[in-house]
């Protein structure tokens, strides 16, 4: 019998579901996020799977999940009551942050509230110094009078970050042994787990998070754990985190900090193993769905990391160069930009009169006007439906039907008349600008990195990415654009191809010309040490387990550091100057200069990262899917501004496209429509992918 891996990626509008077995046997559902308990959706997505199919729960060998769980949390500010214990004159770490600001010259911006408010903020008298000494050590009695005092305000979880407690957490075990005596079962997080790293809000700012979406994650996974048991799915849930590589769900309920972007980072993953399949070294990945857009770069074929990011606060990353919105969280993340533009952002109208797109969305519920399920505003999916773009009775294989008359009544009233514009020309107009701010995310990881995005092809996913992006590129220069099988549920494939991962890091300040290579060889097998256990307790050993070096360094006085590879095995002055010149190189392709030999380069942080390779490739010959609908009609009207006006339209199917197709055309499937326009040329490679050059 066949067993099954279940990717499974939850979104704002849509839950998608994907079984994949090795011989590439294939099977598909998308259903409307459950945003109540977005648990059932999955529960319920599966068990329809197993009644189309003919299969049972024992043929699942493991469930891989992308969830936004934490993520909402914080942005809707709906996590535990958090409680943080610090050092004397530290409590107000988490309000003064970096003083960065998103807006220069916005004198009414405010920042958002912090996760854990003063009254809940307590200090202890104690000081270690930045070598690590303890020079006032905390008393007992006083600890647990402040650990008694948060008890009695009925915190839901600790925190603990103390100063200079990367350097010597025994401050900090201390004070997690009192809390452990006092509520055993309460959740405590010390940043010496969590993040034994300088930079004092950063470290607390990362150590609070994962103390307030800790409660909300071990709620989730326990009712998800739930609802599986009673349909009699006992597979492992291993969980996506925001780096890209995947967890246990053990793991990911005791640090879920490490899964805040989890949702997002299964496609680029996806793509990255695709593109290699393909033979295809730079990519920019565009994922658009219901509610956000995100792009992504895989450059060399590496995908880009970050080394910490913002959430929450409103914060959309359409630019990179300004920061201070959201709350820090300093772990390793898929370099993502994002912006608040998906299918079912809302237009309107703005105090000048112009046409705006997001970041406000229907959501699911009650979703675009066409939907028909009590939606009022018009969208941008309203705009794609009455522009021909999206066929009324196709969407999702027809199981969800549209209503075009009321969208076009709605979007005539509420935009084309207020603008003075024809429906059309006005749809249009809005289906540019809504391209215009996706736009910006490509250039947040490709200009403003030091990338030409030229040199790239696109590689567009999502239930309305391969709808926006030959026109993105056409206006960007990008000659290729890359479309995956089944592109509205890609998110999922990718969780299905991700290698199991831990990242271990830690602050070890050097200057690399008077590094002790002996000191640095020992430091980083002490990082891998720790990585092969974790590895091995969960099935990964010997040439399944692989350790990979980076190291975070910048010139001698510098605020931020860059990223780049380690060499391996044993330091010695040849490989503390290969080190030096990797920098080197990343500095000036980021930055566009390096300094000269003389000024000195300073190690800030050195990090580990774990990976459970399978033994087979995750990535199968071929997909084996069921049979694709057929288009309902052979062609359409469709409108490609006022140059080109209204053109009869072919209509196809994947399968069409062994043959090139001159756009343009529109492409249709179950899960997400592409839009060929005029100039472009598709095909299909032998990978399945459409492929459109422009």
């Amino acid at each position: 019998m066949s067993t099954f891996r279940v990717g499974v990626d939850i979104g704002g509008t849509f839950t998608d579901i994907v079984f994949l077995d090795a011989d590439g046997r294939l099977f598909t559902k998308k259903v409307p996020s459950s945003v109540d308990n977005y648990a059932r959706a999955i529960v319920e997505g599966v068990a329809e799977v197993f009644s189309e199919a003919g299969i049972g729960p024992d043929s699942i060998h493991e469930i891989r999940h992308g969830t936004t769980v934490a993520s909402n949390a914080i942005l809707e500010l709906k996590g535990a009551k958090v409680g943080l214990i610090t050092s004397a004159g530290f409590r107000d770490v988490l309000e003064i942050r970096t003083l960065r600001m998103p807006r220069l010259y916005d004198l009414t911006w405010e920042k958002p509230p912090p996760l854990v408010e003063r009254y809940l903020r307590k200090v202890v008298n104690e000081r270690i110094n930045a070598d690590g000494e303890a020079e006032r050590v905390p008393d007992r009695t006083d600890i647990a009078a402040v650990v008694d005092g948060l008890l009695a305000e009925k915190v839901e979880a600790i925190a603990v970050c103390l100063i200079n407690a990367y350097a010597n957490p025994a401050h900090e075990r201390l004070i997690e042994a009192v809390i452990r005596e006092k509520a055993p079962d309460l959740p405590v997080c010390i940043s010496a787990d969590v993040l034994p790293e300088m930079k004092e809000y950063e470290r607390t700012s990362t150590t609070v998070i994962n103390a307030y979406v800790l409660p909300v994650v071990g709620a989730y996974m326990e009712a998800l754990r739930k609802g599986l048991d009673d349909d009699g799915i006992t597979a492992p849930i291993y969980l996506m985190q925001s780096n890209g590589g995947l967890t246990t769900s053990d793991t990911a309920t005791r640090l879920p900090m490490h899964i805040i972007e989890s949702g997002p980072a299964g496609g680029v993953i996806g793509s990255q193993a695709i593109a290699k399949a393909s033979g295809l070294a730079d990519v920019i990945t565009f994922d658009m769905g219901g509610t956000t857009a995100k792009a992504s770069m895989i450059a060399g074929g590496e995908v880009t990391r970050a080394l910490d990011m913002q959430v929450g606060g409103g914060i959309m990353h359409g630019s990179r160069l300004l920061t201070g919105a959201g709350y820090a969280l300093k772990v390793p993340a898929i370099d993502l930009a994002e912006v608040g533009a998906g299918g079912g952002s809302i237009l309107s109208i703005d105090v000048g009169g112009s046409l705006k797109a997001g970041p406000l969305s229907a959501g699911a519920m009650p979703g675009p006007v066409c939907y028909d399920m009590g939606g009022e505003e018009p969208t941008i999916t309203d705009a794609n439906v009455l522009l021909g773009y999206i066929n009324p009775k196709h969407l999702v294989g027809g199981a969800l039907p549209l209503n075009p008359e009321k969208a076009k009544q709605v979007f005539e009233q509420k935009i084309a008349t207020p603008l003075g514009l024809p429906f059309d020309v006005a749809a249009h107009g809005a289906h540019l600008i809504s391209a215009s701010n996706m736009i910006r995310a490509i250039k947040a990881v490709s200009t403003e990195r030091g990338r030409d995005p030229r040199n790239y092809a696109l590689f567009a996913f999502g239930g309305n990415g391969p709808l926006f992006a030959a026109g993105m590129a056409e206006t960007i220069g990008i000659r290729r654009v890359i479309v995956p099988p089944s592109p509205g549920l890609f998110s999922s494939f990718g969780l299905l191809y991700a290698d199991v991962e831990h990242h271990y890091s830690r602050t070890f300040r050097r200057l690399l010309s008077a590094a002790d290579p002996g000191e640095l060889t020992e430091a980083w097998d002490g990082l891998a040490k720790d990585a092969l256990a974790q590895l091995k307790r969960e099935g990964f050993d010997g040439e399944t387990a692989a350790v990979e070096r980076s190291a975070s360094l910048h010139y001698k006085g510098q605020i931020y550091e860059l990223a780049v590879p380690a060499p391996d095995g044993n330091f010695d002055a040849t490989k503390l100057a290969e080190l030096a010149e990797r920098f080197g190189q990343e500095h000036e392709t980021v930055y566009g200069h390096r300094a000269g030999p003389e000024e000195p380069v300073e190690l800030v942080n050195i990090a580990v990262v774990g990976r459970g390779l399978s033994e087979t490739s995750r990535v199968p010959d071929k997909l084996l899917s069921e049979a694709a609908a057929r288009p309902t009609e052979a062609a359409r009207d469709a409108f490609f501004g006022r140059e080109n006006g209204w053109i009869e339209t072919p209509i196809i199917g994947r399968a069409d496209l062994v043959k090139p197709v001159a756009g343009p055309a529109i492409v249709e499937e179950y899960d997400a429509t592409c839009l060929v326009p005029p100039g472009g040329t598709a095909s299909l490679d032998r990978f399945g992918n459409i492929v459109i050059d422009l």
